[in-house]
C-alpha cells in the first residue's frame, strides 16, 4: 500500500474508540481535582459526539425511502459491499480529536477561549472563503491526478452511491489534508484573538452539515432560490452538484462554493439544469417496481433493524444488542406515530436482472396481529397497500408471514374476493415455502411426524408426502379437519395419513416437521438423532443436544442482485424467507394468477424448479446435501 494510505488503527476494530481514553481520563481527572479548571478535553469529546450525531441523522434521512424516493439523484440502492467499505467512516473524527488535543497543548490560548465573540464569526467566514475553499479546490484537483487518484483518492470514489458516510470514507493522507482545511480558519481566528467556544462548535458542525448535504444523494435545495437570487448558486453547492463530481469526474471539485469551479473552468454545465429537473420531478412517482414484498415489524427491538436507523446494524442478521436498549423509548414513540399516521412505508429496494423490487412495511407490530379487535384495522392497511400497488401498476405484491395469516384474511383470499378486478397479483408465497421444507426431507425417509398438521402449510406437506408413500403422523385433535385433508389425498395414498393426538406417538420417529411451536418438554419425546424441520415463527429452541435443528424456510437470492444492503430479520446477507422468494419467482416467471388461500400441491415442484432456474439457491445444509445426492 502507498505511504499514508492506511489508517494507523485500521486493524483495531471497535478498540479504536479507546483512543478517546486519554481525553476521557483528562476530563475525569479535572473533575476530581477541583483546583483544575480545564474543560477543553470535554469540549473535544462533545464536539466528536455531535459530529457523529450529525452524520447519523443525515444518513438516516437519506435512507428514509418513504420520504426521499422521488428526490433521489442516483436511483440505486446501497449494497453490502459499499456498507462494509464505509464501515470505519468515522476514523477522521478520531484523527481530528487527536489533532485538536495536540493543538491545545501547542497553543495554550485554545484552552482559555471566551464563550462568544461576534468578530470571530465574521473572521472565520472570511478565512474559510479565502483560504479553505481555494486550498481544498486545488488539492482536490491534484488528488485527481493519475498517481494520487490511484493510490489515495480512488477509495472515496469507489462508493457507487454517495451517502453522508461516504464523506468520511477516505485515506489517512486525504484526511490529514482535510484536517488542515478545517483547522486553518479555526486556529487563525484564535491566534488573532477572535476565537470563541461557540465559533468552534458552530464552524465544525456547519462544516459537517454541508459535507453531508453534498453526499446525501437527495436533492433538498429548492431551485427557486437560485432563480430568485442567481449569485447564490456560486456560494452554495447542492447534492446534485456534488453527485456530478462522482459520476462525471473532472468537474465540480469545490468544497462548498461552486465559485472556484467557475474560476478554475471545471464547472459542469449540467449542474443547475439537472438540479432543477430533479426538483421539478420530485412531485412525480419514480420508476414503478415490478414486485413488492409487504412486510411487518415483529417487535420494538427488531423495528430498529432497518437501514434508516443504523445502516451497519441493518446490514447484519438481527440480534438483540445492548446498545439498542436506551433507544427503546424512542422506538416506542415512533411506533405511536406510525399508528397515528397509518401509512405503509418503503424501507428498502433492490434490482434483480433489471426488475426493481421493493419492500413496503405495514405500520403494525407483531403482537397486534393476535388481538381480535385489531384485525379489522390491520386488514384495512393491507388492503390499502394492495390497492395502492394496483394503482401504481405493480405486477406482484407478496404478503409476509402475519400479513397472510389464515385467521386474519384467509391467506389473502379476502382481498382477491373483495376486488376481483385487481391487476396486481396477490401472492402468499407459501408454495415455495412448502417446496423448501419438502426438499429438506431425504427420499429414504419413510415416516415423519408433523405438528401444525391442519394448517395451510401442514396440509400441503402432508398431501405431498403421502403421494411419495411416506407415512405422515399428523398431530391434531380435530378429527373433522384430519378427515377433510385425508379425503383430498388419492385413494391409494390415504392410508399413509395417520392421525395422532399425543407427542409420545412420535417417540420412534426421527423426522419431525414442526409447524406449531413446541416446548422443550414436548421435544423430549423425539428419539436421539432426530432432526427437527420447521416452519414455525419464532423458531423452536434448540433444547436437545442429541438432535439436530433445521433452518427456517429460506432461499438465497441470485448473485446478480444489485443494491441489496439490509438483512431480512435474522436471515444472513442475501437470504430471504421462502415466502418472499416465492413472490420474486412469481414476478420473474410472469405468472398471472393469484397465489392465495390453500396451497396447490400440484404446483410445488413447478415453483421449486422455477426458483432454481432463476438462480435462487436453498440455504439449508440438509437441502443442499439432498440435492447433491439426487445429482450423483
Amino acid at each position: 500500500m502507498a505511504t499514508l494510505s492506511a489508517w494507523p488503527w485500521e486493524n483495531f476494530g471497535a478498540f479504536k474508540y479507546l483512543l478517546y481514553g486519554p481525553l476521557i481520563a483528562r476530563v475525569l481527572y479535572s473533575r476530581i481535582q477541583e483546583d483544575i479548571k480545564d474543560d477543553w478535553c470535554l469540549h473535544i469529546l462533545i464536539i466528536c459526539a455531535l459530529r457523529g450525531f450529525v452524520y447519523q441523522l443525515w444518513t438516516s434521512y437519506s435512507n428514509m425511502l418513504f420520504l426521499t424516493r422521488n428526490r433521489r439523484i442516483l436511483q440505486l440502492g446501497v449494497d453490502f459491499k459499499q456498507i462494509d467499505k464505509e464501515w470505519d467512516w468515522d476514523n477522521f473524527i478520531i484523527l481530528q480529536a487527536l489533532m485538536a488535543s495536540m493543538a491545545c497543548y501547542m497553543f495554550p490560548i485554545l484552552t482559555s477561549l471566551p464563550l462568544w465573540n461576534t468578530r470571530g464569526f465574521v473572521a472565520i467566514m472570511i478565512l474559510h472563503m479565502g483560504v479553505s475553499e481555494p486550498l481544498y479546490y486545488w488539492v482536490h484537483r491534484y488528488f485527481h491526478g493519475d498517481y494520487l487518484f490511484a493510490h489515495y483518492h480512488s477509495l472515496h470514489h469507489s462508493s457507487a452511491v454517495p451517502q453522508p458516510f461516504t464523506a468520511g470514507n477516505a485515506t489517512f493522507l486525504e484526511h490529514l489534508v482535510l484536517n488542515a482545511v478545517i483547522g486553518i480558519p479555526v486556529l487563525g481566528c484564535c491566534l488573532i484573538g477572535y476565537g470563541s467556544i461557540s465559533m468552534i462548535y458552530g464552524y465544525v458542525l456547519i462544516f459537517d452539515f454541508l459535507r453531508c448535504l453534498g453526499h446525501c444523494n437527495v436533492e433538498i435545495v429548492p431551485h427557486q432560490m437560485f432563480e430568485t437570487f442567481p449569485f447564490l448558486r456560486y456560494l452554495l453547492y447542492t447534492p446534485t452538484y456534488h453527485s456530478l463530481h462522482h459520476t462525471e469526474m473532472g468537474t465540480n471539485y469545490c468544497l462548498f462554493m461552486p465559485l472556484y469551479d467557475a474560476l478554475g473552468h471545471t464547472l459542469n454545465s449540467k449542474s443547475w439544469e439537472l438540479h432543477k429537473k430533479i426538483r421539478l420531478n420530485s412531485g412525480k412517482n419514480a420508476r414503478v417496481p415490478d414486485f413488492v414484498f409487504l412486510a411487518h415489524v415483529v417487535d420494538l427491538t427488531s423495528s430498529m433493524h432497518v437501514p434508516f436507523v443504523f445502516r451497519s446494524f441493518g446490514s447484519k442478521p438481527f440480534s438483540t444488542k445492548i446498545f439498542l436498549l436506551p433507544l427503546l423509548p424512542v422506538a416506542f414513540v415512533v411506533m405511536l406515530v406510525m399508528w397515528a399516521m397509518s401509512k405503509t412505508f418503503l424501507i428498502t429496494f433492490y434490482n434483480l436482472r433489471g426488475h426493481l423490487h421493493q419492500t413496503w412495511a405495514v405500520p403494525r407490530f407483531g403482537f397486534q396481529y393476535f388481538l381480535p379487535f385489531a384485525r379489522g384495522g390491520i386488514n384495512k392497511h393491507i388492503e390499502e397497500a394492495i390497492l395502492r400497488a394496483d394503482r401504481l401498476g405493480i405486477k406482484v405484491i407478496s404478503l409476509a408471514a402475519l400479513n397472510k395469516n389464515e385467521a386474519l384474511n384467509g391467506g389473502g383470499t379476502l382481498f382477491v374476493n373483495k376486488h376481483p378486478n385487481l391487476k396486481v397479483r396477490v401472492v402468499h408465497g407459501n408454495t415455495l415455502t412448502a417446496a423448501v421444507i419438502l426438499n429438506e426431507i431425504s427420499e429414504d425417509v419413510k415416516e415423519v411426524f408433523l405438528t401444525g398438521a391442519t394448517s395451510k402449510l401442514g396440509r400441503a406437506i402432508a398431501l405431498y408426502l403421502c403421494r411419495r408413500r411416506v407415512r405422515v403422523l399428523m398431530l391434531t385433535l380435530s378429527n373433522e379437519r384430519f378427515q377433510r385433508i385425508k379425503k383430498e389425498a388419492p385413494t391409494d395414498c390415504q392410508k399413509y395419513l395417520v392421525q395422532v393426538r399425543k407427542y409420545r406417538a412420535a417417540q420412534n420417529c426421527k423426522a419431525w416437521i414442526v409447524g406449531k411451536w413446541i416446548t422443550p418438554r414436548e421435544q423430549s419425546w423425539a428419539p436421539p438423532g432426530a432432526h427437527f424441520h420447521q416452519f414455525v415463527v419464532p423458531p423452536i429452541l434448540p433444547f436437545r443436544k442429541d438432535c439436530t435443528y433445521g433452518d427456517l424456510a429460506a432461499m438465497r437470492l441470485p448473485d446478480d442482485v444489485e443494491g441489496l444492503g439490509s438483512c431480512e430479520y435474522t436471515m444472513e446477507r442475501g437470504v430471504v424467507h421462502a415466502c418472499h422468494a416465492g413472490g420474486v419467482v412469481h414476478s420473474l416467471e410472469g405468472w398471472t394468477h393469484h397465489e392465495v388461500g390453500a396451497i396447490d400441491v400440484d404446483r410445488i415442484d413447478l415453483v421449486w424448479k422455477a426458483a432454481l432456474k432463476h438462480g435462487l439457491k436453498p440455504v439449508s445444509t440438509v437441502t443442499k446435501h439432498n440435492q447433491l445426492q439426487k445429482i450423483s
